[in-house]
């Protein structure tokens, strides 16, 4: 199955639509929707993605999403993802946006927060394992585990961003 995005510019701006693994071959950005997922106390949703994931296999993340697609928005996608991913339908509040190079193909990042409150029920076929973390636990682990670039890298952006406490503790992107 053939998954269609918008190629997109340095600005974000719209030039055509493609087939995702044409615009990763190509290195052509393109846009992924994500959400850092908390709980009720505050901990931070960490992910293992399953060893058959198609991208970053056995990594660590604490983004949910994948692709926009074609003529949906960023907090559409958020929003889809979540229930796709995680079996939960909750509100997605959008907190920033930036081009990241690292990883596979550069991709516009929109990066969501949700405060998850009902059981998750991942899918098997996405994430191996999940756990909530404090920002401590978080800051002692994020730099020694196998975490997606654009996941580390979110989340130094997201606690920067005043939100979190532990920013300090993460160090430099």
């Amino acid at each position: 199955m053939s998954e269609l995005v918008e190629h997109v510019d340095e600005q974000d701006r719209v030039l055509g639509i493609v087939e995702r693994s044409e615009a990763e071959r190509q290195h052509w950005p393109h846009r992924i929707a994500t959400t850092i997922c908390r709980d009720q106390a505050g901990r931070i949703l960490v992910l293992q993605r399953s060893e058959t994931h198609s991208r970053f296999p056995g990594y660590y993340d604490v983004m949910v999403g994948g692709a926009v697609d074609v003529g949906e928005s960023y907090v559409e996608a958020a929003a889809r993802e979540l229930s796709e991913e995680l079996g939960v339908r909750v509100p997605v509040r959008f907190m920033f946006k930036f081009l990241c190079r690292e990883g596979i193909s550069p991709v516009w990042f929109g990066v969501h927060e949700a405060v998850v409150t009902e059981p998750l029920i991942p899918d098997p076929g996405e994430i191996a394992w999940q756990g909530w973390l404090t920002e401590s636990e978080l800051c002692e682990i994020v730099d020694q585990r196998l975490f997606v670039p654009g996941g580390r890298k979110a989340l130094r952006r997201y606690l920067e961003s005043g939100r979190g406490s532990g920013a300090g503790e993460l160090g430099a992107e």
